[in-house]
């Protein structure tokens, strides 16, 4: 059978992400399938058509990896582009549709009514190949676990035990990031072991980790330095999670000789004082904190496993080896007021040499303890319809007021972006990476 796959994403703000969940995919269906990946980012809807004309696919898989931005205050809805792509296809081949992704299997069930699709994944992409197996023995795929249909399913998957293969190749889609800030991606592990009461990533990936060998790690490392990266970002939800495992890759990657920079997601956490030498001394340029809140009284809500001290020292320690640091600040959770808002702002007003992101409101998706928690307040139904992004509203302050005080605070710091930084920022890091330079840039887009 001739499998398509499709990121239909087009969005590169702040920056181009790499679709690295479809490599994944060709990778678990190998050399049994021919298989094509088209970018959205990359072709057009008219090359898209000759694509189908010329490829003719039989199965077409489309990665859903965002609902919406999660942005009270700039909100975007991804899925109405996604139900377009959907139908034009409809019109132009008789493939089946299957739909999977980080975002569809947060609510597959809707969202596969939603985009009008045949099949979806839920959960991890390494399922595609008994999807396509179950076709051509004329078997109903819905009978897979995690596989989804309009008539229903067996039931949800646990996440994937199975090998992960990545299928790297120099792709027309791979040069156009490469040509466009010179990042691509990888990963060290899947899963997630805490416990933030709004976070979807242990729905989507699972409750433990299950670790990438770090040799393995640095091995792909290596590949994609050869691709022609000149960056690479590691997508775990949060690189430090498990601070054995990512010292040992460090140690690989370093060992490897591996020449590009690099940077993560990472909790700021307790970690041994040498900690993030370690990591400058790999190659790792930009340490990314999800912080979340200054204030004790907001992190222990969130259910973060560190508070505003531990998230003083890691700055300190990053700082100190010499990384870039930013912050990623989430406001308008359960307990938020104009005391608790104030004193997370008052708190990276010490924080020096940093870039601080700062978000309204916190989306609510089911499956979380947030979900449980709005429900409980009678804040949201059961059966809220919770497609497009609904926040959760707390009792002491209002969203837009939240919004007013962090504006007002932020006009005298550069280095205080609001949320993404809509166009201005993608503007800023879309010459810099004109001009030859490589990496997520923030640290000069705020400046």
């Amino acid at each position: 059978m001739n499998i398509l796959l499709i990121s239909p994403n087009t969005l590169t703000i702040p920056y181009p992400v790499y679709p690295i969940g479809l490599d994944y995919v060709a990778g678990a269906i190998g050399d049994r399938h021919p298989v094509r990946i088209a970018d959205m980012l990359t072709i057009s809807r008219e090359e898209l058509a000759a694509v189908l004309k010329d490829f003719n696919p039989e199965i077409i898989g489309i990665s859903c990896r965002n609902i919406d931005n999660t942005d009270a205050s700039d909100s975007a809805y991804f899925l109405d582009d996604a139900k377009n792509l959907v139908a034009w296809l409809r019109k132009r081949s008789p493939a089946v549709i299957v739909c999977g992704g980080s975002g569809f299997t947060i609510m597959p069930e809707k969202i596969l009514a939603e985009l009008g699709a045949d099949f979806g994944i839920a959960g991890e992409g390494e399922r595609f190949p008994l999807l396509i197996d179950a076709l051509a023995a004329r078997r109903d795929p819905a009978e897979i676990p995690g596989v989804i249909s309009p008539a229903g399913s067996s039931g949800k998957p646990l996440p994937w035990q199975g090998r992960q293969v990545r299928r790297l190749s120099e792709s027309p889609h791979s040069r156009y990031y490469i040509q466009n800030g010179g990042m691509l991606n990888l990963q060290t592990k899947r899963g997630c072991s805490f416990r933030c009461i709004y976070c979807s990533y242990p729905h989507i990936e699972g409750k433990t980790h299950r670790l990438i060998a770090p040799q393995e790690v640095a091995e792909t490392a290596l590949q994609l330095q050869k691709t022609g990266a000149k960056y690479l970002f590691f997508t775990d939800s949060a690189f430090n999670s498990d601070i054995r495992h990512s010292l040992e890759v460090a140690e690989a990657l370093k060992k490897a000789g591996l020449s590009i920079p690099w940077g993560a997601f990472f909790a700021p956490i307790r970690v041994p004082e040498n900690y993030f030498a370690v990591m400058a001394g790999a190659g790792c340029r930009h340490v990314e904190f999800g912080t979340e809140s200054l204030s004790d009284t907001m992190l222990t809500a969130f259910r973060k496993p560190f508070r505003a001290s531990d998230v003083r020292i890691a700055h300190r320690q990053a700082g100190a080896a010499r990384i870039h640091v930013a912050h990623y600040l989430l406001f308008g959770g359960p307990g938020e007021s104009a005391e608790t808002v104030n004193e997370s702002l008052d708190g990276i007003e010490q924080l020096e040499r940093s870039v601080f992101f700062l978000f309204t409101g916190v989306r609510i998706y089911p499956g979380t303890s947030l979900f449980d928690r709005a429900v409980s307040e009678g804040k949201i139904g059961s059966k809220t319809d919770l497609l497009r992004p609904v926040f959760y509203q707390p009792d002491g302050i209002g969203l837009r007021t939240i919004e007013t005080i962090i504006k007002e605070r932020a006009a005298s710091h550069s280095n205080w972006v609001t949320g993404s930084g809509g166009t201005l920022i993608a503007d800023t890091i879309r010459n810099l990476h004109r001009h030859g330079f490589a990496g997520p840039l923030w640290e000069f887009a705020a400046a």
